[in-house]
């Protein structure tokens, strides 16, 4: 379990530093460019923010696998985390709309791909708590 924690590890740190692409990849600069300024710089920080958020996610699983797997404090962060990633899960489904994804196929495999990430980490974590 512990190779497998640091391998959420690095996919954490890879997923993390994907969301550097973001604003351009969706076009922000024009795609946002209605909206207001606070409106506008919000979107920035608030990726930013889940940016690092996830980061350190990755980093916690790779530098104190161990300590997550064997320790009270462990298992608590790993209930975190595990609510965390079905949160996710959820917003998934209800919050974007199929419309977004559905008949499209690229789209449809990014939905179907993440889906199950957020399934593997909700369980997987879960599991390191119940253990």
């Amino acid at each position: 379990m512990e190779l497998q924690l640091r391998i959420i590890g690095a996919s954490l740190v890879l997923l993390a530093m994907l969301h550097a692409g973001f604003p351009r990849y969706f076009n922000w600069a024009g795609e946002l460019k209605p909206l207001s300024l606070i409106n506008r710089q919000m979107m920035y920080v608030h990726t930013l923010f889940i940016a690092l958020v996830v980061l350190l996610m990755g980093l916690l699983c790779i530098s104190c696998a161990p300590d997550l797997l064997h320790t009270r404090l462990g298992h608590g962060v790993a209930l975190g985390l595990g609510v965390f990633w079905l949160v996710r899960l959820v917003v998934q489904f209800f919050g974007y709309s199929a419309e977004l994804w559905r008949g499209k196929r690229f789209e449809t495999t990014v939905h179907v791909v993440f889906s199950l990430l957020w399934l593997y980490l909700t369980s997987f974590f879960f599991l390191v708590y119940w253990q």
